[in-house]
């Protein structure tokens, strides 16, 4: 769809995966929001219970960057490309090519 289109030109499946990365952005925000919260808990008891030892909270911390980061490239991450007809085009003519 061209940049100067009209936005109720874009077709209903068009909106539904731009509301669906809209969801995932706004599960992403909520998830880092508890996450910190869990992290800050975390460093507080191990502040006040074994100050400059072992830093164990890295761990819970590790755990969890791991799924905010999927959900971050989810969200806010290079967006797919779609699939056009010149691809699959393409891709036929490659198939056909090896045989």
């Amino acid at each position: 769809m061209n940049d100067t289109a009209p936005l109720s030109a874009y077709s209903a499946d068009y909106r539904n995966k731009i509301r669906g990365r809209l969801k995932t952005q706004q599960v992403f925000k909520q998830f880092l929001a508890v996450c910190l919260g869990i992290d800050v808990f975390l460093v507080l008891i191990w502040f006040f219970t074994t100050p400059f030892g072992y830093f164990w909270p890295i761990w819970p911390m590790i755990g969890t960057a791991i799924p905010a980061t999927i959900l971050w490239w989810i969200g806010y991450g290079i967006p797919p490309r779609e699939i056009t007809d010149a691809d699959i085009d393409t891709e036929i003519q490659r198939i056909r090519n090896q045989k």
